[in-house]
Formats: structure tokens, C-alpha cells, sequence
């Protein structure tokens, strides 16, 4: 290589003596230079790990990919909950067969308004015949009694009869007349008692609308629907205001009271949402999912929601504001949350948080950070990765 770059010059040297050959010589030249060994680039420094910190040298690109935000205090603390909207149990009821029998009509259906002691069904029911017949004998019973009586008084005032005789017979009368009322009471609960004709006419105990039947035209009914788990045969509410029924986490706890304001959204109305008051927080918690009920109660008078529609909650709590970070800046390692802490110039620490509620991509602080602190908000997924190969020695 070394006796062809002198000849290569000594050729160079003769064109550089011609005019015309000036040019020529300088790319001549170009070319020899260019046979040299080029110049090693230096290498890039790399960051480090300082005691768990992870360092970037003066200059890094990867500095570009990161960005920090101050944790500071937010506003108030919105807890997020999921739930179901229920009938109002203090405005519903469910209507059960108190006798057995055979449905012969129905007189409402799902949908309709019903006030209070208006026929629903009615049912061919011989244990109500039953009811009527006792109710019938104890009237007869006391005319009985009241007949005995008034001749034994008389035959006691005329000093036919001792005492003893009329004390026995006002007892009698007494006995009858107090079953006559209690039967007679018992069968005029669900219809006539002056017949014996066997037809239970099934009344609503309360005003509002019918959401529910669950009987068919001549099913036969027992008298123990209620407690075999059967369903009602007839559920009448009042759907102008329900209850809604929320699961909270044990860590909520502290933070749910009576009276708090909650706003619930449902999907079937994505652009509307509605005002519940909690109204009572359970008091014992769900032994497999580790929730605890809160029961709310929300007005419908448009009558959007529906019985068993599921919806979301936010519930704003009475605490102090909390400490708020963008959601993003924390991020879940095995089973605990962390971010990463801007610890200074060019270092980030890895640093155990506690969180609370996420709402509207903001998480609460409950412990780790105060505030004032720089935390990264954008790219901690990728330092994580950083330090775990720092860690285990692999290429950065």
C-alpha cells in the first residue's frame, strides 16, 4: 500500500505542472485521502444506575423522552363507583297468594296504573271457601251464644238460675263473639264474608304502576310462593323514584357518608347524567368481593332509568383535596403502584405511591409523594425498562 500511495504522488506531482491538469490532480487527491483509515466515531455515553437511581449522562438524547409534571394538590375528591338501579323498596310491593287456588282472570297487565284496592286477578280458591265458611260459623256461633244468654239472665233475675250459670254463659257469648270477629276479620282481608262462594279477588295493596306479572290464565298457585323463592305474582312500584345500589372498596370507606351527592351515568344516556343522595352505607363488608353496599336514592320523575339497569357513579367526597398526578405518571409492578421522581439533574428514582380514585385521567395521592415534587408523566414505561436492564446487566 505504502510504494503505490508514492507513486500515486509522484504522478500527481507531473499533472499539477500542466494547466489543464490542475483539476484532474485535485480529485486525484480526494480519492488518496479517502484510501486512509477513516476516523472512529465516539461512543455515546450510557446511562447508569447509582444506588437505584437511574443517571443519564450530560447531553443524552433519551433525556427527550421524558417528560415531568409537579405533583400538587387537586380539587376535590372524586371517588368512582359501579352499581345498579333497583326498585324503591319503600314504594313497591309484591303481591303473594294468600291462599291457594286457580286463577280464572287477570285484570292488569305490565305497564298499566293502579290505585290501591283495585282488582288484579281473581281466583277460584277453596281454602278461601274455607276462610268464608269459618267466618260464616262463627256469626252463627255468636247468635247462638247471644240467644243462651239473654235466657239465662232473664231466668236469673227471677231467681230461677244461680249466679254461676250466668257468669258461664257470658263467658260463652265472650269466646264466640271474639272468634266470630278474628274469622271475620281474616276472610274480609280478601273478600266477602257474608257468602261462601270461594272467589279470592286479589287487591293492590298500594297505588302506582304494575312493572311485573308473573301468573297465566288458569295457573294453579300455592299458598307458599313467598317461601319456595318463587317470584310475585304481581310487583307494584312507583317508578318516579328508585333506589341505586353501589359497590365501594374498603379504602372508600372513610369517605362515603349520608347525604353526599352523587352523579350517575348510564350508557343507554351518554349525555345526560342524574343527581342520587346516598341515603345509608352497609355494615359489614362482602366476605367474597370484598365490597360494601351504599344505597342511594334518585329521582325519575322522565322516567330514563329503568329497574336493574346498571350505571357508573362519581361520588364527590367531603374530604380535604388530595394530591393529583395525570394517571398516566403511575403505573402498576406486581401488585403495588409506583412513578418515577425527578431526583435531579439527569436522575430519576423509582419510588413506591399509594393511589386513590382515577377520574377525568387524574389519580389521587394517598402517600409517597408530597407535593412540589417533579414526577415523569410521559415516558416512565420506558425508564422502567431502563433500570431493569441496568439491573440485570443487558444492553441499554
Amino acid at each position: 500500500m505504502g510504494d503505490s500511495l508514492l507513486h500515486a504522488n509522484s504522478e500527481l506531482m507531473k499533472l499539477m505542472r500542466r494547466p489543464a491538469g490542475f483539476l484532474l490532480a485535485l480529485l486525484l487527491a480526494s480519492a488518496l485521502w479517502g484510501c486512509g483509515e477513516p476516523d472512529a466515531k465516539p461512543e455515546a455515553a450510557k446511562p447508569t444506575l447509582d444506588g437505584g437511581v437511574v443517571v443519564f449522562p450530560d447531553g443524552s438524547k433519551q433525556l427527550a423522552a421524558f417528560t415531568t409534571e409537579v405533583a400538587k394538590i387537586g380539587g376535590a375528591r372524586i371517588i368512582q363507583l359501579t352499581g345498579r338501579v333497583v326498585w324503591d323498596e319503600d314504594r313497591t310491593v309484591r303481591v303473594f297468594p294468600p291462599f291457594a287456588g286457580r286463577v280464572t282472570k287477570i285484570l292488569a297487565r305490565p305497564g298499566d296504573a293502579v290505585h290501591t284496592g283495585q282488582t288484579l286477578a281473581v281466583l277460584a280458591s277453596p281454602d278461601f271457601g274455607q276462610a268464608q265458611s269459618e267466618a260464616r260459623r262463627a256469626q252463627a256461633d255468636v247468635e247462638l251464644a247471644t240467644r243462651n244468654l239473654n235466657r239465662i239472665r232473664e231466668l236469673h233475675g227471677a231467681g230461677v238460675l244461680p249466679t254461676k250459670d250466668l257468669q258461664a254463659a257470658e263467658a260463652d257469648y265472650a269466646r264466640a263473639d271474639g272468634e266470630m270477629k278474628r274469622a271475620v276479620a281474616r276472610a274480609g282481608l280478601y273478600g266477602k264474608t257474608d257468602t261462601v262462594d270461594q272467589t279470592l279477588s286479589l287487591a293492590a295493596p298500594i297505588g302506582g304502576v304494575l312493572v311485573e306479572r308473573n301468573i297465566n290464565p288458569g295457573q294453579e298457585l300455592r299458598q307458599d310462593l313467598q317461601l319456595s323463592g318463587s317470584p310475585a305474582m304481581f310487583v307494584i312500584t312507583d317508578p318516579a323514584r328508585l333506589w341505586v345500589q353501589l359497590d365501594a372498596s374498603e379504602r372508600d370507606l372513610a369517605l362515603l357518608k349520608k347525604g353526599l351527592r352523587v352523579t350517575l351515568r348510564s350508557a343507554a344516556w351518554p349525555k345526560e347524567t342524574f343527581t342520587a343522595t346516598i341515603d345509608a352505607v352497609a355494615d359489614a363488608i362482602d366476605p367474597t368481593t370484598r365490597t360494601i353496599k351504599v344505597r342511594g336514592s334518585v329521582d325519575n320523575a322522565a322516567r330514563k332509568l329503568k329497574g336493574d339497569m346498571y350505571v357508573s357513579a362519581e361520588v364527590e367526597s367531603g374530604s380535604e383535596p388530595a394530591l393529583q398526578l395525570p394517571s398516566k405518571a403511575v403505573f402498576l409492578l406486581g401488585d403495588k403502584y409506583y412513578a418515577f421522581l425527578d431526583d435531579g439533574p439527569r436522575r430519576f428514582r423509582r419510588v413506591e405511591v399509594k393511589v386513590g380514585a382515577d377520574s377525568g385521567g387524574a389519580i389521587e395521592l394517598l402517600g409517597g409523594l408530597v407535593a412540589g415534587q417533579k414526577v415523569v408523566v410521559e415516558g416512565s414505561l420506558f425508564l422502567l425498562r431502563i433500570q431493569r436492564q441496568l439491573e440485570t446487566g443487558a444492553p441499554v
